[in-house]
């Protein structure tokens, strides 16, 4: 499945906040942790790492959620759909969450990780699946290399 080429368009639920990626996507992700699962309300999470200089956001957004380890976590204003989220160790991108895309099916999990914390029925079909975060910067530059050669 190709995925379409830059610019990729979103919004939140009610369409308040839009959001612009000009800049092909890093990397895409399934997490099971139980942080992300209440989070989002789900079995796990869907993230699609973009390199900040190519994200755009508009309209009024709220930090929400834990604000633990260096994670900032925003919310729509309006409707409280989680939209993205910012690591300060990891400046150069944003954690946006997949299903705000206008065509999320295209980009389906190339990683999962906290497979130690998965409910038992929450089947992902990425590449590459990890009991924990990756342990090392290089191996997460290295899932991203293989995710842009796709």
């Amino acid at each position: 499945m190709a995925r379409p080429k830059p610019p990729l368009t979103g919004a939140c639920l009610c369409g308040a906040v839009q959001v612009t990626v000009t800049a092909p996507p890093l990397l895409t992700l399934a997490c099971h942790c139980g942080g992300c699962k209440k989070l989002t309300a789900s079995a796990f999470s869907l993230t699609t790492m973009v390199p900040k200089d190519g994200f755009a956001c508009t309209g009024d957004v709220i930090k929400g959620g834990l604000q633990q380890g260096g994670r900032h976590h925003y919310f729509c204003k309006s409707c409280l759909n989680f939209v993205f989220s910012e690591i300060e160790e990891a400046e150069f991108r944003v954690n946006l969450r997949t299903s705000v895309l206008d065509d999320a099916a295209l980009f389906p999990p190339f990683v999962e990780v906290m497979v130690d914390q998965k409910l038992p029925w929450a089947n992902v079909q990425a590449q590459h699946s990890f009991g924990a975060l990756p342990d090392s910067l290089e191996v997460l530059q290295s899932l991203m290399d293989a995710y842009s050669k796709q």
